[in-house]
């Protein structure tokens, strides 16, 4: 099971041509019919990777200073709300008239580097304190609140009418830079892809507790 959500998570659906670009900054409907299924595929591999941890797997870490599946999994709740409240945030930002210029290449740059992690996390950023894993999860309330999150974010891409590309937010991270809404939008499956990887490293770590 483990080896086969890992070859399902390397094959993150990302069309080999560029959906082409709404000049009002609109999603066009390819890009809304990628993210919508980003969004299932996505989903449905994290859930299928936690709905069978034992609450000794769900606690056990790798090492001290890395994170548990059921931290893995808290973070990935966390970080939901956070991205989908950017995103929402930059929809009420004036439309800046260089959006094209400013957030040119930027979805194509987070379908490429967020899914990939290094092993153990080496060389990543560290998570800002508010969406860093200190409540201690059960599963089930990691389940509840992803599905709920993530049907809420699922219904508002399916009815988006607005040029979300044209309003932008900057990046915490200097390398990410501008990023309009429809870019935090992306961001959300695409975080989700990269923990759920790092599930799996935990999964496969020499030591994991195996199901009695």
């Amino acid at each position: 099971m483990q080896r086969t959500l890992s070859l399902i998570l390397g094959l993150l659906l990302i069309p080999a041509v560029a959906p082409a670009v709404d000049a009002n900054g609109a999603l066009t409907d390819a890009e809304r019919a990628e993210m919508i299924e980003m969004l299932d595929s996505s989903a449905r591999d994290f859930l299928a990777l936690i709905e069978t941890a034992t609450d000794e797997q769900w606690r056990w870490k790798p090492a001290p200073e890395r994170w548990s599946i059921g931290e893995c999994a808290e973070h990935i709740v966390l970080s939901e709300r956070l991205l989908y409240g950017t995103a929402l945030q930059a929809l009420e930002t004036p439309a800046d008239p260089e959006w094209a210029t400013k957030t040119e290449g930027k979805a194509e740059f987070l379908k490429r580097v967020m899914p990939n992690r290094n092993p153990g996390g080496a060389g990543g950023a560290q998570a800002p304190q508010e969406i860093r894993p200190v409540e201690g999860l059960s599963r089930d309330e990691v389940v509840r609140r992803f599905n709920e999150s993530r049907a809420e974010i699922k219904a508002f891409v399916e009815t988006l009418d607005r040029p979300a590309k044209e309003h932008i937010v900057e990046h915490p991270f200097p390398v990410f830079g501008s990023l309009n809404a429809y870019d935090w939008l992306l961001y959300v499956p695409l975080h989700t892809v990269r923990h759920s990887r790092q599930i799996v490293e935990v999964q496969e770590t020499a030591g994991y507790p195996q199901a009695q």
